[in-house]
């Protein structure tokens, strides 16, 4: 019989630890050490009997067959997974609690249902009753799912081992599983590794695609052992704020399709409504007329997206003041407050900036430096942005803007949405084509766009003088005027 072999394994990051600790020197959280047995139900000896077997090698050369895929009759979904789900994928999708993760695959698994194909929906944190009730709501109850309530894997295995391979098998959630292999409670790092490598091997050998669920941390990633990502095909986020009713299906990995493609999706009373324009939704309540507003034309993978960015410049009397930033890299604003600062006479010190994207997407690209420096400066002085206008470009910290990818495809969107005119980068006027429709105000320098801005407005607090209207960067400064 083998030898017990205990260890402390930290339940965040899966770091392990011959002794207990209080904290975990690899994430740096404390108490997550718990004692585990690592050593598996093989005994050594039986392990070391086991001859290899020899297998085939095959050349680069040769085309191979595409992987066939299986529409989910989403088309959102599909777009994120990259047509659909791969025979044998597994799929880890996480979000935080409540987002919308069972409703979106209950609705994801009754279409395919409703299809002819056999789906099996396994839930380890709800009972079947719970899960109809679910189904009741979002009017899905004569969809011919198979439910059942389980934790154990190997007896999950054993079940849909019989009759016809499930097509689509979806685990909520893999935190919740567990295997007779190791020794552990639920949940723990060891547990979770173990249970989601079963059910991969039960996906390559048949066939079937399977979706494991995920939980997150305060930090948004996703709870367990960091190793189970690189174990699965493909790993989703599901995003979005509480308040807002807009979801973001986004790919963080994905080996049979692009990583940078998004889907979105409005939460309604039925369930999740998939949103074909996100432009028109995330732009369908802005503000008209406000100082500190600017609408960026972004690209999320091969969609154009327009989004509003909403920027508050206010005084402080506190010795630090505030950067606040919800839906874009925090380290981003403070650059680009430096290079307003630095190169464009835009005081901030004694200012607290709030930066704001509207309708909880999160932007990702630094094409958007652009328009939220336009808003940024907007709010400071108190001016109102062209309300049929459209920023993007990135800005290097010379001041200079840089071009961005994909410029005809945000003006196509922005002409199609009603947009006159966009500010862009000057060395991006020769990708853009003469049909756009646009009238286009191509900016070199960072400074060239905050003195146009600045002839718009005033100081917020000041007259609004004719000597205000024509304010230059300069006079931005502490003490100057």
């Amino acid at each position: 019989m083998a030898k017990s072999t205990l260890s402390f394994v930290c339940q965040n990051c899966g770091a392990a630890y011959n002794r207990w600790q209080g904290k975990c020197e690899s994430c740096g959280e404390w108490n997550t050490l718990a004692e585990e047995d690592t050593s598996g139900s093989v005994p050594v000896s039986i392990r070391s009997k086991r001859k290899g077997r020899t297998f085939a090698l095959e050349s680069l050369a040769g085309r191979s067959p595409d992987a066939p895929r299986l529409s989910s009759g989403m088309t959102e979904l599909d777009r994120v997974t990259g047509g659909g789900f791969v025979r044998g994928s597994v799929l880890l999708v996480g979000g935080d609690p409540g987002i919308g993760k069972s409703t979106l695959l209950t609705q994801a698994t009754s279409l395919l249902a409703r299809a002819g194909h056999r789906v099996v929906y396994i839930s380890g944190e709800e009972a079947v009753a719970q899960v109809r009730l679910r189904a009741e709501r979002l009017g899905l109850s004569d969809a011919p799912v198979q439910l059942a309530a389980e934790t154990s894997v190997e007896d999950i295995v054993s079940t849909l081992s019989e009759g016809a391979v499930p097509r689509l098998i979806v685990i909520d959630s893999i935190q919740t599983m567990w295997t007779d292999t190791v020794e552990s409670a639920p949940g723990t790092v060891t547990q979770v590794r173990a249970s989601a490598q079963a059910l991969i091997r039960f996906a390559k050998k048949t066939g079937a695609a399977i979706i494991l669920v995920g939980h997150v941390t305060k930090d948004g990633q996703i709870a367990g052992p960091r190793v189970v990502e690189h174990m699965v095909d493909a790993v989703m986020s599901f995003e979005g704020e509480g308040s807002q009713q807009f979801r973001i299906l986004r790919a963080v990995k994905n080996r049979f399709g692009p990583t940078d493609e998004i889907g979105v999706f409005e939460m309604t009373g039925l369930g999740l409504r998939e949103v074909t324009n996100p432009s028109e939704l995330f732009l369908s309540e802005r503000d008209l007329g406000t100082p500190g507003t600017a609408v960026f034309a972004g690209i999320e993978g091969t969609r154009p997206v327009l989004v509003e960015l909403q920027a508050l410049v206010a005084p402080t009397s506190l010795g630090t003041p505030r950067r606040a930033v919800v839906g874009w890299d925090p380290s981003r604003l403070s650059m680009l407050l430096a290079v307003l600062e630095a190169h464009c006479g835009v005081k901030l010190s004694g200012h607290d900036v709030y930066l704001n994207v509207a309708g909880g997407l999160r932007i990702n690209e630094p094409a958007a430096d652009l328009a939220a420096a336009a808003a940024l400066v907007s709010s400071l002085v108190n001016a109102q942005l062209p309300t049929d206008a459209v920023y993007f470009g990135e800005i290097s910290l010379s001041g200079v803007v840089r071009p961005v990818a994909q410029t005809p495809a945000r003006l196509k969107e922005a002409a199609k949405l009603g947009f006159q005119r966009a500010v862009l980068p000057e060395s991006a006027r020769g990708e853009t084509s003469a049909d756009a429709g646009l009238s286009l105000n191509a900016v070199n320098s960072l400074t060239t766009l905050v003195a146009e801005i600045a002839a718009r407005g005033s100081r917020r607090g000041e007259s609004n003088g004719p000597a205000e209207k024509n304010a230059t960067p300069a006079r931005f400064r502490r003490g100057d005027g």
